[in-house]
Order: C-alpha cells, then sequence, then structure tokens
C-alpha cells in the first residue's frame, strides 16, 4: 500500500509541477486571451467529471475487481466501446450547442470576450474524448494496482502542452491546439503498459452482465458531478460579472485553483486512488474490523499531511501566487485573485481530505446514493454560502464557504459510515488525532508568517520563492518536531523509511 501510495504522490507532484509551469506560461498571455481560454477549457472538462475521471474510478474498480480475469477482459472491452460512442456524441452536441453553453458559463454583464471564449470551446471540445480514453485507460491499470503510468501520464499532458506553448505562436488557435495535443500525448503514454500487462481492450458495442452494474453505480456518481458543475458554473457566471469583478478575475482564480490542487492532489487525492482497489477489496471480502482499521489509518495519515499545508498556504498565500509572475507586466487584479482565493481555499484542505476519503469508503462498499444525496446537498449547500459570503468577504468567501460545506459534508459521512459499518465509524480516534495535529499546524502557520514578515515582501519571483522557501520550511520543520515531541506514528513511519 505505501508504496503504491508513494508512487503515485510522485507521479502527482511531478503532474503538478510541470501543471504550474505550464500555468505560468499561459500567464504571459494578456487578460483577453487567458480569460476566454480558462473559459473555453472548462466546458469538456466539465463534461469529463461527468463521465470520465471520478465516475469511471468509483464505480468501475469495485465491480472490476469482483470478477474473473475472462470476464474483466470482457466487460473493459464493452465498456470502452459505450464510453466511445458516448463521448463522440457528447463532443459532437457540444461544437453545436457552443454558443448556448458559452452563453450559461458567461454573465449577462461579461467581463470576458465572448466571440473569443466560443471559437475556442469549439477548438477544444475534442479534448472531451481524448482525455476520456486516458481515464478508462487509467481505470484498468489502478484496478490492477499498476500505479506507475497512469500516475505519470498527466505529466505528458503538461509537457505536451508546454513544448507546443513554447513553439507554437501566442494565439488562440495554437493554445487550444496545444492543448488537444496534450491530451493525445496523456492517452499515448498508457497504451504500452495496457499492452505489456494484458489490459489493452479491445473496443466493441456490446452487452455484458456486469456492464448494468457499472453504468449504475456512474450514474448516481454523475449526478453528484453535476451538482458539483452546478457549483462550477455558478461561480463562473459570477466571476465573468463585471460588476463585481474585473477582467483578470477568471484567470486569478485558475491559478489559485492550479496552486490549491497541487496540494489537494499531492497529500489527498493521491492516498486516496491508491488506497480505493483496498478498500473494494475489502468490502468485497466483508472483512469490516480491517476496513474501518484502515479507514482510520488513511485519515489520520491525509490529515496529518493536509493540516500544515493548510496552514502555510493561509499564512504565505501571496508569496504562493508570486511564482506566477514570470513578467513585470503581471496583472495585479489578477495577482489580487490569485492570493486571496487561495488563502480561503487553503481553510478547506483538511476538511476536504475527510470528505475524499469517507466518499472512496462508500464508493468502494457500493452505497452510492448516500454519497450522492450527501456531495449533491453540499454543492447546494456551497452556492448558497457563495451567494451570501462572496459579497460580504470578497475572494475569502470562496474558500470559507468550500470550508463550511466540507465540515457538514464530513460529519453527514461519518454518521453514515457508522451506521452501515459493523462496529461504527472510530470517532474518538480520529478527534484525538485533530486535537494534536490542528494546533501545531496553527502554530506552524503563525511561525511562517512572522519569519515572513523579516523578508523580502511578496509580488516578485525570485525573492518570494526564497521567503516561501525560508518561512514555509520553517514552519514545516517546527510542526514536524512538534509531531516528534508528541509521539505521532505518522512522523515515526516516515523516521523509519528513511532510516532504510
Amino acid at each position: 500500500m505505501r508504496r503504491n501510495t508513494a508512487i503515485v504522490m510522485l507521479g502527482t507532484l511531478g503532474s503538478r509541477l510541470s501543471g504550474i509551469v505550464r500555468q505560468q506560461i499561459i500567464n504571459l498571455f494578456d487578460n483577453t486571451l487567458m480569460d476566454a481560454f480558462t473559459m473555453a477549457s472548462k466546458v469538456p472538462n466539465l463534461l469529463r467529471e461527468l463521465l470520465a475521471e471520478g465516475a469511471l474510478v468509483n464505480s468501475f474498480i469495485p465491480v472490476y475487481k469482483a470478477l474473473g480475469p475472462r470476464e474483466r477482459r470482457e466487460l473493459a472491452a464493452v465498456f470502452s466501446g459505450v464510453m466511445i460512442a458516448v463521448n463522440l456524441a457528447l463532443m459532437g452536441l457540444g461544437i453545436l450547442g457552443a454558443p448556448l453553453i458559452v452563453d450559461l458559463l458567461l454573465a449577462h454583464n461579461s467581463n470576458v470576450d465572448r466571440g473569443l471564449t466560443l471559437y475556442m470551446t469549439q477548438l477544444v471540445m475534442p479534448f472531451l474524448m481524448l482525455i476520456s480514453l486516458s481515464s478508462v485507460a487509467m481505470g484498468l491499470l489502478n484496478a490492477d494496482e499498476h500505479f506507475r503510468e497512469s500516475s505519470f501520464a498527466p505529466i505528458a499532458f503538461n509537457i505536451a502542452s508546454i513544448t507546443a506553448l513554447l513553439i507554437l505562436p501566442d494565439q488562440a488557435t495554437w493554445l487550444a491546439v496545444g492543448w488537444l495535443l496534450g491530451g493525445v500525448a496523456q492517452l499515448a503514454v498508457q497504451l504500452p503498459a495496457l499492452k505489456r500487462f494484458g489490459l489493452l481492450p479491445a473496443p466493441r458495442l456490446g452487452r455484458h452482465p456486469a456492464l448494468g452494474r457499472v453504468l449504475r453505480q456512474m450514474a448516481p456518481f454523475t449526478l453528484t458531478a453535476g451538482a458539483r458543475q452546478f457549483l462550477n458554473i455558478y461561480v463562473s457566471r459570477l466571476l465573468s460579472n463585471a460588476a463585481l469583478f474585473p477582467a483578470g478575475t477568471q484567470s486569478g482564480y485558475a491559478n489559485a485553483e492550479a496552486l490549491f490542487t497541487m496540494a489537494n492532489g499531492l497529500f489527498v487525492v493521491s492516498p486516496a486512488l491508491a488506497i480505493f482497489p483496498r478498500f473494494s477489496q475489502l468490502a468485497a471480502d466483508r472483512n469490516w474490523p480491517d476496513f474501518r482499521a484502515l479507514t482510520l489509518q488513511v485519515l489520520r495519515s491525509t490529515t496529518f499531511m493536509a493540516a500544515p499545508i493548510s496552514a502555510l498556504l493561509v499564512a504565505l498565500a501571496p508569496y504562493a501566487a508570486s511564482i506566477y509572475r514570470l513578467s513585470s507586466n503581471f496583472d495585479d487584479t489578477r495577482f489580487a485573485a490569485t492570493s486571496g482565493i487561495l488563502a480561503g481555499w487553503a481553510l478547506a484542505l483538511v476538511p476536504w481530505a475527510a470528505v475524499t476519503i469517507l466518499l472512496r469508503t462508500f464508493y468502494a462498499r457500493e452505497r452510492t446514493r448516500d454519497a450522492v444525496v450527501i456531495s449533491a446537498a453540499g454543492f447546494v449547500l456551497e452556492v448558497g454560502l457563495y451567494n451570501l459570503l462572496v459579497p460580504l468577504l470578497g475572494f475569502w468567501g470562496f474558500g470559507v464557504s468550500t470550508a463550511i460545506s466540507g465540515l457538514l459534508m464530513a460529519g453527514a459521512l461519518m454518521a453514515l459510515y457508522g451506521r452501515s459499518v459493523p462496529g461504527g465509524f472510530p470517532l474518538q480516534a480520529l478527534l484525538a488525532h485533530l486535537g494534536r495535529i490542528l494546533p501545531l499546524a496553527l502554530l506552524a502557520g503563525l511561525l511562517a508568517r512572522a519569519i515572513a514578515s523579516f523578508l523580502p515582501p511578496a509580488g516578485v519571483l525570485l525573492p518570494s520563492m526564497l521567503t516561501l522557501a525560508v518561512a514555509g520550511g520553517a514552519g514545516l520543520g517546527a510542526y514536524l518536531l512538534g509531531a516528534v515531541l508528541l509521539g505521532l506514528p505518522e512522523v515515526q513511519a516516515v523516521t523509519r523509511r528513511l532510516r532504510r
């Protein structure tokens, strides 16, 4: 398990770091082009979440793991054929219906160029097919616990995109083409591994007894993703409202999202992906004592890592945002939006770490309806909180809203877990753990902020990175020292591995 987690975390780290480099290059474009591209790329990504990555992994793996080798190959062939057919239809509808989609995403008095957004949306729609096929490949590899190729595939996407951005002209057409080339690369690097392990499917349209189970599992997860996309659409319209925010805010939101997803992907999503097949196997075996023990172990380890990162991002958000300032002409509005939204979102890292892990425990047991109801309610609540808090708190309102909804969702998931898993949810053990790490994280953040006040201010790339390294390193060191003094097993496990 630890080896798989390490592989996924390393791949995620490489993916997120190369993604930051890609985002740095995109930030060299002016607000008109970057805002339009940010909006355009949301459309295939919206559909991708509905049909590809999350829905596929969380619905396909539990069913796939319960089958024999021959049935697995047959299911993979039929399922991949269905996915290709559905994505072809959606891609065509997306291109033809792009004017309606763009009008849905943009406010009436938009600060984003509608014509340019429409043109780029139609150009990037084929990305949906590429990323969906890549997700099928990832699901097949992860189901057999082959994580290396699928974990490093997003790095290929970023490298191809970066190369295209550096070589091709800085125009809307070539920016979209570079995005598509990245999608091709992400799929292509996984094909040799599929063939080597005998997992490469021959897609066909047909029937399979287990296909209905997969689709039934996908349907509620797709509804959950749909609720999240409703939130994303609301945010897009909110950010594009010229009466509330100036041009460049949409790009700042994308910058903050890239930094937050790097932290969340490395310290939360990676362990969740690596451990999900194990959860599925324990659920299939109905080994509930080990299932509960694994739940607590993963919650402890993810929150142990997420807590200091959350505190340090809150304390040092402007310095982290400075990573995008490759040019002295970097827009001030974009910088302010990146810093403010990132700091607010950092508050939500620990609650959403718990939500991410707990949702996997429900998908592994094929109890998707419970997860769907709570997730959908959480996203609807988040929309309401955005509507209430963003006008009051500005950029911080996004993160505070997300943190509140994450806390409530985590509590609801724990309650349902306790009712449905024999032995109940290990709440007391988790609360005792959080009671130790959260004060440590707070002290780490305060120390980092105090040290940063004596160092160069945020705004210029290299001095900001120096401050981030010194202050952030000191805060993280203090956190780990406190964990050692408290005898936390998570840091002891790291120490044992380093000694080896």
